[in-house]
């Protein structure tokens, strides 16, 4: 796969311990880069939990209008008949297929951004929205940590947790997605090891609650590694969670399978303080498009996966954490 230059920019930068904010795409081929002037003076929005360019002032959230226009199951299944094809030759045993919706919104980008709640928030104007929940990696004094997030369920029905926990094809993508990523990390860290294991977290939307299903995976820097966040996420990206696995096949699949680009869309952003580094995948993502509004969603195929209920989960996944 093509490196960008920009990888490099990163790694001098973190070498001479200076701040800066960046954007990476799903395919790395685009790279966007702000030191702490930059973000001063762009029109870029950051909420972060350790980090925010934005000052709130406490106003009533609107009420707002949505609708959204997912594609037709029989429009889905096309590109999850090819998946599960791949799956059953054995090119892949978790394959995280996506779409791409047109919604329509009476807020825009920025008051989306404004009123909606997540631990990550980022807006590019006229470009892209997006409130993730999902950390990518953080480092913190030379330890790595990651965060998977795989599995969602709604949070109304009963005994949610058990079952989100327990379904068999739910259990074995988060499986999957863990072992990924921890010999992903294993690249760049030693003593690498599961340090909480299928946390349930309660994400609250105005459209329907959802639990979702989280690990916390952490190792130490390899010396070589230390100070070089460009290498670091060079080496770990695209990330396990939104791809799937064997990585270089499962990519493959994908850009067959879907019929769209996805952008930045899955992407990583993040935020190095100058010491420490945190940074999160880019989901619950909403693009501008020639003046129209898409929402990008998906969810991980494996060969138990029921063509109905991964539509439902991917219809599931488009709502806006406004409450």
């Amino acid at each position: 796969m093509f490196q960008n230059p920009q990888f490099q920019k990163m790694d001098e930068l973190s070498e001479k311990k200076e701040p800066f904010f960046f954007l990476i795409n799903f395919l790395m081929d685009e790279v966007r880069i702000f030191t702490k002037n930059e973000i001063k003076n762009k029109a870029l929005l950051i909420d972060f939990h350790n980090f925010t360019n934005v000052n709130y002032k406490h106003t009533t959230i609107p009420n707002f209008e949505w609708k959204s226009f997912p594609e037709t199951l029989e429009h889905y299944k096309k590109g999850f008949e090819l998946v599960q094809k791949n799956l059953r030759k054995g090119n892949s045993y978790l394959t995280n297929y996506t779409t791409k919706t047109e919604i329509e919104a009476s807020l825009s980008l920025e008051d989306i951004f404004k009123f909606s709640k997540a631990k990550y928030k980022v807006l590019v104007p006229d470009e892209f929205v997006f409130f993730s929940p999902e950390t990518f990696v953080e480092i913190v004094d030379n330890k790595i940590f990651t965060h998977p997030m795989k599995g969602t369920i709604d949070a109304e029905i009963e005994n949610a947790e058990n079952i989100l926990k327990n379904d068999p094809k739910e259990k074995a993508e988060h499986y999957t997605v863990v072992d990924l990523l921890r010999n992903d990390l294993s690249i760049v860290a030693d003593n690498v090891h599961v340090k909480e294991f299928q946390r349930i977290d309660y994400i609250k939307t105005k459209q329907k609650n959802l639990l979702a299903m989280s690990s916390e995976i952490e190792g130490e820097i390899k010396p070589e590694y230390q100070n070089k966040i460009g290498t670091i996420l060079q080496k770990l990206l695209p990330a396990g969670s939104i791809l799937g696995a064997p990585k270089p096949k499962t990519l493959e699949i994908i850009l067959e399978a879907e019929q769209y680009e996805r952008g930045f869309y899955t992407g990583i952003a993040g935020y190095f303080d100058g010491k420490n580094l945190d940074s999160c995948v880019m989901i619950r993502f909403i693009e501008k498009e020639n003046e129209k509004l898409f929402f990008k969603s998906g969810g991980g195929i494996t060969h138990q996966s029921d063509l109905v209920s991964e539509y439902e989960e991917m219809k599931n996944k488009i709502y806006v954490p406004i409450y």
